[in-house]
Formats: C-alpha cells, sequence, structure tokens
C-alpha cells in the first residue's frame, strides 16, 4: 500500500456561518490541495469534511499518516466513539449524534484505507496546518461574501 500524508483544517466564520476547509495530500514528492466549503454550517462539519474529501480523493487503498488540529476528529475516532454511536444508531444519551450524516460518509474510508490519526496543536506554526487554515478561512470568505 501506498503511504500517504493527510493534513486537513476546517473553519467557521459564526459556528454556525458560512465555513471551509483545507486538505493537503501528500505522496512522496507529489502533492495535491484539496479546499472547498459551505454556506451554512459548523466547524465541527468543516473538519469532518476535510478528512472525508482528502480520504476520498485517494484512488486507491492506502496508508495514510492523518494530521489534524480537530480533537472532534481524532478522539471521536481514536476513542472509539464513532463506532459506538454507529452501534447505538447514531444515538448518544437519547439525542440523535450530531452529524452522523457525516460519520456514516467517513466510516467506509476509515475501512478502505488504513490511517494513522495524529493530533497536532493548531496556528502554532506547523506548515501545513498553517496553509490548510489559509485555505479553510479562504473558502469560507467565498461563502460569506455570498450572502
Amino acid at each position: 500500500m501506498k503511504q500517504v500524508h493527510l493534513y486537513t483544517d476546517g473553519a467557521c466564520s459564526g459556528n454556525p456561518g458560512p465555513g471551509g476547509w483545507g486538505a493537503i495530500l501528500r505522496f512522496g514528492a507529489h502533492e495535491k490541495e484539496l479546499c472547498g466549503g459551505a454556506a451554512q454550517t459548523t466547524n465541527n462539519r468543516m473538519e469532518l469534511t476535510g478528512v472525508i474529501e482528502g480520504l476520498n480523493a485517494l484512488k486507491e487503498p492506502c496508508t495514510v499518516e492523518l494530521y489534524s488540529d480537530s480533537t472532534y476528529v481524532v478522539d471521536s475516532v481514536g476513542k472509539g466513539w464513532v463506532y459506538s454511536w454507529r452501534a447505538k444508531n447514531w444515538v448518544k444519551g437519547g439525542k440523535p449524534v450530531p452529524n452522523a450524516d457525516l460519520w456514516q460518509r467517513l466510516l467506509p474510508l476509515l475501512e478502505k484505507h488504513k490511517v494513522e490519526l495524529h493530533w497536532i496543536r493548531g496556528h502554532t506554526g506547523h506548515p501545513e496546518n498553517e496553509r490548510c487554515d489559509k485555505m479553510a478561512v479562504a473558502c469560507a470568505k467565498k461563502y460569506a461574501q455570498q450572502k
């Protein structure tokens, strides 16, 4: 399996409000940047979407080193919470799990690829995290201007 590094970040102006996500895929000397957004969203949705879109861009199963500053994403997967939510039909504490639609899109990608999650502190000068943040913020601004 190919070894890929995936860096992601999400941003939201308001929360909810206009948001964006950014992702960098790196395989050897090859690099691809992806970004997008939504007019009315949340930061957690953008963090999840960045991971989903990054993994979805891979054309074959890969070993992926995933770097994110989102404890929401890293802990939910790394601590197994998302698998518990799925087992309980996307209910947590008697209420629907937030962003269940995105978690349901992410789980098959986590099964397709061998993903190792790494939490990194955001806004501390990590070059790829800073680039992803800039892409996410730029996409969020595009959606804010469309209002």
